[in-house]
């Protein structure tokens, strides 16, 4: 059956593993912004997240146990789907450090050879490879971050065009909605 634990699994590695890899091998690519930088990949993981927990809790593939104690998370690990849910779970979070350390050392001018070894490890031990790239970043890393127009990263939209220094929101947002 497609649908089994084991081949979901292979499914879900498969697609960190592209966002790894583009990560990796082509940070600059307009590819890699698209399906990686941009989000969609850690959506499709969080997604299926979001179908196994439902799927976990509510259908028939729900397990005893619970999160008090760990004999209660070791007996819903005993469940394949709960196991495969965890694991989703960690590629999921694991591709969102990867894309924010990629994100932040293009920001702060480290080079791309330098994250690469925290890339790894953010992917294969998680906590790890953040730890190596808090080192790397304060180390190569400008003081401080750039603005994100030097970046090609706009972290805020612009200022709406009728916005005032003095009250940054347009027009329709100076008053509440009820006193309009």
């Amino acid at each position: 059956m497609f649908f089994s634990p084991d081949s979901l699994f292979t499914v879900a590695n498969s697609v960190a593993l592209l966002g790894w890899a583009l990560l990796v091998l082509a940070p600059r690519w307009r590819g890699t912004r698209l399906v990686v930088l941009n989000g969609a990949l850690p959506l499709v993981l969080a997604t299926a997240y979001v179908l196994l927990i439902g799927s976990h809790y509510l259908g028939a593939h729900a397990s005893e146990g619970g999160f008090g104690s760990l004999a209660a998370v070791a007996a819903i690990f005993s469940n394949p789907w709960a196991l495969l849910t965890g694991w989703v779970h960690y590629l999921c979070f694991d591709l969102c450090l990867g894309i924010w350390e990629s994100r932040d050392a293009r920001r702060r001018g480290v080079p791309h050879w330098l994250l690469v070894p925290c890339l790894v490890l953010t992917f294969l031990l998680g906590p790890t490879g953040l730890l190596l790239y808090a080192v790397v970043r304060r180390l190569a890393g400008h003081s401080a971050p750039l603005p994100p127009h030097q970046s090609g990263i706009r972290l805020f939209p612009k200022p709406h065009p009728a916005a005032s220094p003095s009250n940054p929101l347009p027009p329709c947002y100076h008053r509440p909605f009820l006193l309009r």
